[in-house]
């Protein structure tokens, strides 16, 4: 496992989400936005939306018409909006303005479920975490760091196997090895050098 961890490291040194934020609230937005849309995307809905409502004060007063057009190319657009006012609604109220840090009252919010909550304890507080979106399943299972069914049983397994310190970076390198080589469709394997660690890479030789 370790060799694995060290090569990933070296292949993605100071790795970092691929969402364009400027503090916790921009990232909060951004990750609720990225659900069934890639980063891409997000960062191209985003400047405008932030500009337009820089704080969940701003956003908690705009309507449902104000700002679903800021939305309308992402992916589930009308439950996102409805999310992201609800959500600038609570942290406003309950919040003190201030998105939380803690993975209860993140999950708390609407739009924000448990990877949406990794992503922002990690990225935006440093708090130890590893968020699990379909790379991070998808590479770890094949890498055999994890063998598990679903999401939640595979972060549970990398957490036992990943040094604490390491899980923040561990979820990026995770992300940025299946979307560079270890792809879902056409993995790379012959020019992967994870291959002599790798179970998948292992049993594709081997066929």
């Amino acid at each position: 496992m370790q060799i694995i961890l060290e090569i990933l490291e070296n292949l993605y040194p100071n790795p970092s989400t691929a969402l364009t934020h400027s503090n916790s609230w921009e990232l909060l937005v951004a990750t609720i936005l990225s659900a069934q849309c890639t980063d891409e995307r997000v960062n191209m809905i985003t400047p405008a939306l932030f500009a337009a409502y820089p704080t969940p004060d701003d956003l908690a007063q705009a309507s449902f018409d104000e700002v679903a057009p800021y939305i309308k190319t992402a992916g589930l657009w009308q439950t996102k909006t409805k999310h992201l006012i609800k959500t600038a609604q609570l942290i406003v109220t309950e919040h003190n303005s201030e998105v939380p840090q803690t993975r209860e009252e993140l999950e708390a919010l609407p739009g924000v479920g448990r990877k949406t909550a990794s992503v922002i304890l990690a990225n935006a507080f440093g708090i130890p975490a590893i968020a699990v979106d379909t790379h991070v399943f998808r590479v770890a299972n094949r890498l055999g760091l994890a063998q598990a069914n679903n999401t939640y049983q595979t972060e549970l397994q990398l957490m036992e196997v990943i040094p604490q310190e390491k899980w923040i970076d561990a979820h990026h390198w995770l992300i940025l090895h299946g979307r560079a080589v270890c792809k879902a469709r056409n993995p790379q394997c012959e020019s992967c050098p994870l291959k002599p660690y790798c179970a998948y890479g292992q049993n594709t030789s081997a066929t």
